[in-house]
């Protein structure tokens, strides 16, 4: 039986290149070549040995025969930035001797930033897996050995990485990343559960493989785990303590996190707080509020206070540029400098199944609240499956924390390296202040105590570049912007 493939290649106005390949069933492979030329533009006829008149029109070269040269071509994992050296393996989707066609899914793995999925550049057999499950593979190292029918590349290829989730995928696009069917390779069957649902049976110490899923097609969610659990709390009340010593390696995003906080300890800081006072902004939220359940055209059903931190955050930076900015060649005072940094990329700090991270909001400097607020959602969303794409990630220039939706009023946050300013804004409360008011009968004005809505938003800044009369005049700004919504609408373009 033969499969034949013909390519048609235009060389120029003269020549047309045709050529088909024939393979038989004991994969010899067979190779003619035409070539057809207009006689009048020749001045020569052809002079290689192995070529022959066929008609006046055409030449033929004669057919030869050899069998294809498999090469085992190393894969590697390929660098996605932001100084990532490794990436933990969560999951594969071949085993050994599993045929891969291109852009067919190979593993994936899950760094400090985000977990993404990496697909084949080539068709041909899996011949080694160098990594198990659980372990971290080296970004630039081999993850996987493909045994190609063609020769060998003159190097190895790079692996191809597809975050989960991408800015401009609707919530459908997001969803068909995830595998839909059991993934069968001899006796073994694969458990399907996003890295989220892994990282909270991992948690509790739990082997997925027992658990029965109740998703579409079997799969486990998080709610599987938490009932498993509380099934095994009924059996073992205590099941949490620990009954002995145990060493446990860090997660990754907790390496990330003690290799980050590690460099911010070179940085010397100080630390800000004032309280300001959200009354007004509360009204006004609540009437854009109003105009957002009127309208259809938002992707949420209301904005929380966030979305307008961030803008009044941005509109007070410009005023402040350096706060915006980032040291570079600091180890050495004489050659250190400052990069003033135009855009705003606001890093917002959040709590996720997998740990805290901090994505970014770019150029927010540009964007309306309604944006804003757009893009909080999608971080949001995307946070609670851990695929946050890495661009999320990149590039951050001043970070904000909102602790108070956890709890708490005062914060000591921890710049880090890339960047010389970080604010936390802490839990939002009703207390006594005292307020002049004008006495309905004498019309004097006299001291009251009312009830205020108060947060108190904590500063930490590199004190190398950064002094505390700069930061206490960039809280001010931010205070009467807040304070005083109408002096924020005045300053949107």
């Amino acid at each position: 039986m033969f499969s034949r493939r013909f390519n048609v290649i235009r060389l120029s106005q003269n020549f047309q290149y045709f050529s088909h390949r024939i393979i038989n069933i004991n994969k010899a492979k067979c190779n003619s070549i035409f070539v057809k030329s207009r006689l009048s533009s020749l001045s020569t006829k052809p002079t290689y040995s192995y070529s022959k008149k066929f008609n006046s029109t055409y030449y033929v070269r004669d057919f030869h025969s050899s069998y294809p040269n498999n090469a085992v071509v190393p894969f590697l994992l390929a660098d996605i930035g932001e100084g990532i050296t490794e990436c933990e393996i969560v999951q594969w989707f071949v085993q050994l001797g599993d045929n891969i066609s291109e852009f067919d899914k190979i593993c994936e793995v899950q760094s400090d930033k985000a977990s993404v999925e990496i697909t084949s550049r080539y068709t041909g057999v899996i011949k080694k897996l160098h990594y198990k499950v659980g372990e971290m593979a080296k970004v630039g190292n081999p993850i996987v050995d493909i045994e190609t029918e063609t020769d060998s590349p003159s190097e190895p290829e790079s692996s191809v990485i597809n975050s989960e989730f991408s800015p401009s995928s609707s919530s459908t696009q997001g969803q068909s990343n995830v595998i839909t069917e059991p993934l069968i390779g001899g006796e073994k069957t694969f458990t399907l559960a996003t890295p989220a649902v892994r990282r909270v049976a991992r948690e509790h110490n739990i082997d997925i493989s027992n658990i029965k899923g109740t998703g579409k097609n079997g799969r486990i969610t998080k709610e599987d785990i938490l009932n498993y659990v509380a099934v095994g709390k009924e059996t073992q009340p205590f099941s949490k303590e620990i009954v002995e010593d145990k060493l446990v390696p860090l997660s990754i995003i907790q390496k990330s996190m003690f290799k980050t906080m590690s460099r911010s300890l070179a940085i010397p800081h100080f630390g800000y707080s004032d309280e300001y006072v959200l009354d007004n902004l509360i009204a006004s939220r609540n009437l854009i509020n109003d105009y957002v359940a009127k309208n259809n055209q938002f992707s949420f059903g209301k904005i929380s206070f966030m979305p307008i931190f961030i803008k009044s955050f941005s509109v007070a930076l410009k005023q402040f540029p350096i706060l915006n900015a980032c040291v570079t060649d600091g180890d050495d005072a004489n050659m250190a400098k400052l990069k003033f940094r135009r855009s705003h990329n606001i890093g917002i700090a959040m709590d996720t199944p997998g740990g805290l991270i901090v994505p970014n909001i770019k150029n927010v400097q540009a964007k309306s609240i309604f944006e804003i607020a757009s893009d909080l959602q999608r971080l949001q969303e995307a946070g609670k499956r851990n695929a946050i794409p890495l661009n999320d990630f990149q590039e951050g220039t001043i970070t904000l924390s909102n602790i108070g939706i956890i709890g708490g009023t005062f914060l000591s946050p921890v710049v880090v390296s890339s960047e010389v300013c970080i604010a936390a804004i802490g839990k939002m409360q009703k207390v006594p202040r005292f307020e002049d008011v004008k006495d309905e009968v004498t019309g004097q004005l006299i001291e009251k105590v009312v009830g205020k809505h108060v947060i108190t938003v904590s500063f930490c800044a590199d004190h190398r570049v950064i002094d505390g009369a700069t930061v206490a005049r960039f809280s001010q700004e931010w205070k009467n912007l807040l304070e005083n919504p109408i002096l924020l609408s005045a300053e949107l373009r």
